[in-house]
């Protein structure tokens, strides 16, 4: 033991831990030394639902998706409450009643606002930890008064897009405004607002994190898909993505890799699947075959084939 050297009576340092009885004992002279020994080990067997729930020693993690960040308890649960009988019941409902009032109006409000990211999360299919770093950002925001003037909709869906951006979980605009129900222009300016004031440093979007989306849904093979990126690598050497968004020049550089590879898709299509119009997709693509000078390179592959 490392906390226990030697037997205090004979100094014999030969001791055993008995942890069924949680028991110190010297082995020389059979000494009990420490008796009543706490276990912090975890209980490993359980042989139903009741069982584990005594056996827990916390309960869930902190979660900023819930307004008490867990914290918080419900007085008596209604199948728990209907359970009792006369005075008892009606007691349990006064108190159920009373929680519910005293909640200030940050609680309230983020108990609707959560439900509501949530769903919209959930819309997205976006990952756990987008949609808990996007609740921490509606909450900061809520604590500094950013959301008095805004509808509670377009600050969820702008916390969203930023938590998205910081995760680099590539999801546009326009995918936001459809899941929301907000137009996105109304996102757009919420979402520089709410940055703005909180001091949330945003990294411009990588028109890379784009192409499998795209690919995917346009059923690219996978060689196209990297000659996507690689055309995009050169766009940026030739500082052809500066100044320009990100999701245009993601979809012309998978138009340009799809018809050197002859998986030929329209502009129509690229650009339904991107979010753009067929202008962008098309003044993009002329760019990229002037500066690249990929328009040899298209023409071989015809001729190949």
């Amino acid at each position: 033991m490392a906390y226990i050297k030697k037997c205090p009576d004979c100094g014999s340092i030969n001791l055993r831990l008995d942890k069924d009885k949680g028991e110190v004992i010297c082995r020389d002279c059979g000494l009990v030394i420490e008796e009543r020994m706490i276990d912090f080990s975890q209980e490993w067997r359980e042989f139903d639902s009741d069982q584990a729930s005594k056996q827990k020693r916390v309960g869930a993690p902190l979660s900023y998706t819930k307004y008490d960040r867990g914290l918080g308890t419900d007085v008596g649960q209604k199948g728990d409450i209907f359970q009792l009988k006369g005075k008892g019941k009606n007691k349990f409902f006064r108190l159920r009643k009373w929680q519910y009032r005293i909640s200030t109006a940050i609680e309230r409000n983020l108990k609707l606002a959560l439900a509501e990211l949530k769903r919209v999360a959930s819309f997205l299919k976006l990952p756990r930890s987008v949609e808990e770093e996007a609740a921490r950002i509606y909450t900061l925001a809520v604590q500094r008064g950013l959301v008095r003037g805004r509808s509670m909709e377009s600050v969820v869906a702008g916390a969203l897009y930023a938590a998205c951006r910081r995760h680099e979980v590539p999801r546009t605009l326009d995918e936001l405004s459809e899941a929301s129900g907000i137009d996105k222009k109304e996102i757009g300016r919420t979402y520089r607002f709410v940055t703005r004031e909180l001091g949330i440093r945003i990294l411009p979007s990588n028109p890379v994190d784009y192409i499998p989306r795209f690919a995917s849904a346009l059923k690219l093979s996978a060689e196209t898909q990297s000659k996507a990126v690689e055309i995009l690598e050169q766009a940026e050497n030739s500082e052809l993505t500066s100044g320009r968004g990100p999701t245009g020049i993601a979809a012309a550089a998978l138009y340009v890799a799809a018809l050197i590879n002859n998986e030929k898709r329209t502009q129509r299509e690229v650009a339904d699947i991107a979010g753009v119009t067929e202008v962008t997709i098309r003044n993009r693509y002329k760019e990229l075959l002037k500066k690249l000078k990929l328009k040899e390179k298209i023409k071989k592959k015809v001729k190949e084939k």
